[in-house]
């Protein structure tokens, strides 16, 4: 059973940058591909960004490219996303994800999920 915990969220200005990371445990993350959710209130959840278990392949949402990095880190099992240039529109509670279909831009596509770190920007 695979387990993931967020965390790196937190209150923060316009244009800040934050660091979230993903602690895998139970199984070594480079088997995984591996996703970034958002979910603000009252919106459904949204997909940031993923990065696929063979070759590192990412691919990223239109509305973080450019600011929005993420990146895994196999001797820590780890996985983070860099954020830059943060915007109120990207307040959310922010997800890990993990799954062996494919790193795709559907929830649906991943088996297991974390508990959200929240991420606040104020204008």
């Amino acid at each position: 059973q695979l387990h993931l915990v967020e965390s790196g969220g937190g209150l923060v200005q316009a244009g800040d940058s934050l660091r979230l990371s993903c602690a895998v445990s139970g199984q070594t993350v480079s088997k995984y591909n591996m996703g970034w959710f958002r979910q603000a209130p009252g919106k459904e959840r949204e997909f940031v960004a993923a990065i696929s278990r063979k070759f590192g392949i990412i691919r990223a949402a239109d509305s973080v490219q450019g600011r929005f990095t993420i990146s895994r880190d196999n001797a820590k099992n780890t996985v983070s996303l860099q954020m830059n240039n943060l915007a109120p529109e990207d307040t959310a509670l922010y997800y890990c994800s993990a799954g062996e279909k494919s790193y795709d831009v559907v929830p649906s596509a991943y088996d297991y999920w974390g508990q959200g770190t929240q991420v606040t920007v104020s204008s």
